[in-house]
């Protein structure tokens, strides 16, 4: 008697195969996050704007959220934030415990590593918590666009409004988590309108080389709309 295996859930990361173009996006993107979080500590002024020095690498997450999230569903989405999260968290304990190990006589770097990192704990507090809500709320904004278009028309539209939507989220959550009492909130206030608005920018100025790449996937990677 023959028998069949049951179908995995379309909301299943295994519901379509994990090939190694998506590894290769998933660290990627992992990359880009802790590395934006690491510069997330330097404030830059940027003409009349004050931006983070996070702001040259993050947009970089969205972007591949984006091609993730057009190619390979919301589900596979969902689950490379998670694993960004994942991953920011390791570093951050990491880091923690390479504070509080002894040095040796001739280490002169204890103050200027605890000055730089001592700050990451409540950096990556704030973005644990603004990455989970902006990223998850690129991928749904993103999901459901390309439903309602009903297939992968439309891809510039998606892309520039969910990142404005995941940005402006982000942004809202972060600076007020991570500089409230150090900055002051005319400052805070400035830098989650000019980091929402330059990071849709860089979007935009992109767009181009995001929509060859999201062609290309698609052709090697097709997905069932109804995985979106």
């Amino acid at each position: 008697m023959s028998q069949t295996s049951n179908p995995l859930p379309s909301g299943a990361v295994g519901a379509s195969p994990i090939t190694p173009t998506f590894l290769i996006l998933t660290v990627l993107f992992c990359v880009c996050l802790i590395v934006s979080n690491l510069m997330e500590i330097k404030t830059v002024e940027l003409g009349p704007l004050t931006i983070t020095a996070g702001v040259v690498v993050f947009p970089i997450s969205y972007i591949l959220n984006d091609c993730i999230t057009e190619v390979y569903g919301f589900s596979k989405a969902r689950f490379v934030i998670w694993l960004g999260f994942a991953a920011n968290l390791l570093v951050s304990l990491l880091l923690q415990i390479g504070i509080l190990l002894p040095g040796t006589p001739d280490w002169t770097g204890q103050e200027a590593m605890e000055l730089i990192f001592g700050a990451v704990p409540r950096i990556f507090a704030a973005s644990f918590i603004a990455f989970l809500c902006g990223s998850l709320a690129n991928a749904w904004i993103m999901s459901r666009m390309h439903r309602a278009a009903g297939g992968s028309r439309g891809f510039s539209l998606r892309a520039v409004v969910s990142t404005l939507g995941g940005e402006s989220i982000d942004s809202s959550l972060f600076f007020p988590i991570a500089f409230g009492g150090i900055l002051p909130w005319s400052v805070i206030v400035s830098l989650i309108v000019s980091q929402a608005l330059l990071k849709t920018l860089y979007e935009i100025i992109v767009l181009p080389i995001t929509i060859i790449v999201v062609k290309r996937l698609r052709r090697y990677n097709p997905l069932p709309d109804e995985l979106y």
